[in-house]
């Protein structure tokens, strides 16, 4: 199983999206320091993901969301489902 996450920073309140198969491991891997482009936004919480059954898959979904439309109708989801996202913040990478 592969996944789309969209991660929250609870320091800085932005927004990071990515693909992963272990999606556990990687939001550890992102808190502990290991991404270093997004360091200074520890701790990281996911606050959305869609599960995909292909690597393919979830990274066309990442690159789908990092697009104007894309992140448009991510905020709408996130909206939906009552995420932590701010409204009229648009959930960028």
């Amino acid at each position: 199983m592969f996944y789309f996450y969209l991660l929250k920073s609870e320091k800085t309140g932005r927004f990071y999206k990515g693909h992963c198969e272990d999606l556990q491991k990687r939001i550890k891997q992102h808190n502990s320091g290991k991404t270093s482009s997004i360091r200074s936004g520890i701790p990281w919480k996911a606050v959305y993901t869609e599960s995909f059954s292909s690597r393919g898959e979830a990274a066309a979904k990442e690159k789908y969301y990092k697009t104007l439309k894309g992140s448009k109708e991510l905020a709408l989801k996130l909206k939906a489902v009552g995420s932590p996202a701010r409204a009229g913040t648009n959930p960028g990478s």
